[in-house]
């Protein structure tokens, strides 16, 4: 006949025990996880209403640097750039790229300008490509502030420029050739990442 002694059913009684309190602990953990994906998932969701590009300069273009922001206002996105440690008195072409890759020291794996509606290239505006943002014009100490909106654009919506690349190239866009306005090699180079947005004031 089956027997359990006291000492073997304690140290049962004791292994069930561990086992249901291992469960709690892995069914918190699992909990846990789940609601941390649930948050990081909310969060990535969330809808980016600005964005930022910091533009340094590509190889032997050292001294170029600045910002663009892009504010997404519901019917556009609005952009103002401000550049530094460009030619002189100088028209220089302005673009967003496809991607957001920096990998060449020439600008050349950000890829050809964005333009998912597959529009012929030229003037900012809803006949060209999304990307399209004209010239930059620089004063005599080679610095650049421009403001343009761009139609067609949106932060994280249709036509998102969320993660894709700024180029500022070395010659003026002619805003007609095809693809890109023969606008020369690319000097500056930008990633557009979610900006840092202040709380508003209390």
């Amino acid at each position: 006949m089956f027997s359990i002694t006291r000492s073997t059913a304690l140290g049962l009684f004791a292994g069930f025990g561990i086992a249901l309190a291992g469960a709690g602990c892995a069914n918190s953990d699992h909990q846990h996880m789940q609601h941390s994906s649930t948050m990081q998932a909310a969060d990535m969701g969330a809808e980016v209403k600005e964005a930022v590009a910091v533009i340094r300069g590509t190889k032997g273009n050292d001294a170029v640097k600045g910002t663009v922001k892009f504010t997404d206002t519901g019917s556009g996105v609005k952009v103002v750039a401000h550049l530094e440690g460009l030619p002189a008195n100088a028209e220089l072409g302005f673009h967003i790229h496809e991607f957001g890759d920096g990998t060449a020291e020439d600008g050349t794996s950000a890829g050809g300008h964005y333009n998912p509606s597959g529009h012929q290239h030229g003037s900012p505006g809803a006949a060209s490509h999304v990307g399209d943002m004209g010239n930059l014009k620089t004063d005599d100490k080679g610095m650049a502030h421009v403001e343009v909106t761009l139609d067609q654009a949106t932060i994280t919506g249709k036509n998102a420029i969320l993660g894709r690349g700024v180029i500022v190239h070395g010659k003026a866009d002619d805003l007609k050739s095809q693809p890109a306005g023969n606008a020369g090699p690319r000097i500056g180079f930008g990633v557009i990442g979610v900006a840092k947005v202040a709380p508003p004031p209390k």
